[in-house]
């Protein structure tokens, strides 16, 4: 396995890292067995980098990432976000990222997961009404402590970096970054550069839609069914890209979810790509994408099939994407 620094003196970790949102039923059921078979694949083939949120299913999915971890502790680096508010019926209230509430979601986190350190910690989201440098005091108050190893944060934009940066490290952004979700090379990747912090990609495979075969459809309840691009005409036009895509990976002898893996992969020593398998299979074939090389014409002709700017639909809902910091300009 292909090892990538965590910002500018972190740690080394696996240039693939597993993210187990989809453990929780976002994209449809799962077994817990499966779901810990997986887990299990994924460090038996090097990925060290796990993935998780305290709001995934309500605390479920770092009780499954704990119980899955057992005996395996050292082998792992576990990444967590917090913040995000959810009700019973999973309605989204926005975010909480008050110093005396980072401390709290911590402790609970801590229990669920059965360990006595989070390697990574990071609000899911910014919460316009607490200063940033106030939530990543506490953080950093809980990094003195000993309960938390490093900081990272997810969907800040630049000057919410830079306001960070300015009172800790800051060893990682977590945004989407894909062939149809590539926002992040205007501001925010140059300025994580300039800052030395690393980049980790979620929605590599944008949820699916790059992939060989379409979805047959979303189910009721599924994030898929309330995303922009998954909907009428904008998912004919995105997989008509795909399509286009297509063309390339016959040649390569890959598949399509490689060919957008080996893609993100190949933008920088400093970019990490989470996938979110939920099958050992699937493990597998996402490490297979690390050993594809790509010549500078190849990434010419896969960019030149997926345009950017031809992407129909955004990433989220409107409600959603008005709380992303990382769709405002600095």
């Amino acid at each position: 396995m292909q090892s990538r620094t965590l910002g500018k003196s972190g740690p080394a970790i696996s240039a693939l890292g597993l993210g187990c949102m989809g453990f929780s039923g976002g994209y449809g059921s799962v077994t817990d067995a499966e779901s810990i078979a997986t887990i299990h694949a994924a460090l038996d083939a090097g990925v060290t980098y796990l993935d998780t949120g305290d709001f995934y299913g309500s605390g479920q999915n770092e009780m499954l990432l704990g119980k899955a971890l057992k005996g395996r502790r050292d082998r792992a680096f576990i990444g967590v976000k917090f913040g995000a508010l959810r009700g019973p019926d999973g309605t989204w209230y926005g975010s909480d990222n008050r110093p005396s509430s980072v401390k709290n979601f911590l402790a609970y986190t801590l229990r669920r997961l059965g360990t006595d350190y989070v390697d990574l910690y990071q609000p899911a989201r910014i919460d316009p009404a607490v200063p940033i440098e106030d939530t990543i005091g506490a953080i950093a108050e809980m990094v003195q402590a000993g309960y938390v190893r490093h900081i990272g944060l997810s969907e800040a934009g630049a000057a919410a970096l830079r306001r960070a940066q300015a009172v800790h490290p800051i060893a990682a952004l977590q945004i989407e970054y894909s062939l149809m979700s590539r926002g992040v090379e205007k501001e925010i990747l140059p300025a994580l550069r300039e800052l030395g912090i690393a980049l980790v990609a979620y929605g590599v495979l944008s949820r699916g839609l790059i992939a060989d075969h379409a979805l047959a459809g979303s189910a009721v309840g599924e994030i898929r069914s309330r995303m922009p691009r998954f909907q009428g005409e904008n998912l004919a036009r995105n997989r008509a890209l795909v399509g286009a895509l297509q063309q390339i990976t016959w040649e390569k002898n890959c598949t399509t979810a490689q060919l957008a893996i080996a893609w993100v992969a190949s933008r920088g020593d400093d970019v990490i790509a989470l996938v979110g398998a939920r099958r050992p299979d699937q493990i597998a074939n996402a490490i297979g994408a690390l050993k594809m090389q790509l010549s500078s014409a190849d990434l010419t002709r896969i960019e030149a099939a997926v345009p950017a700017d031809a992407v129909a639909g955004a990433r989220y809902g409107a409600a959603l994407m008005s709380h992303l910091d990382s769709e405002h300009t600095s």
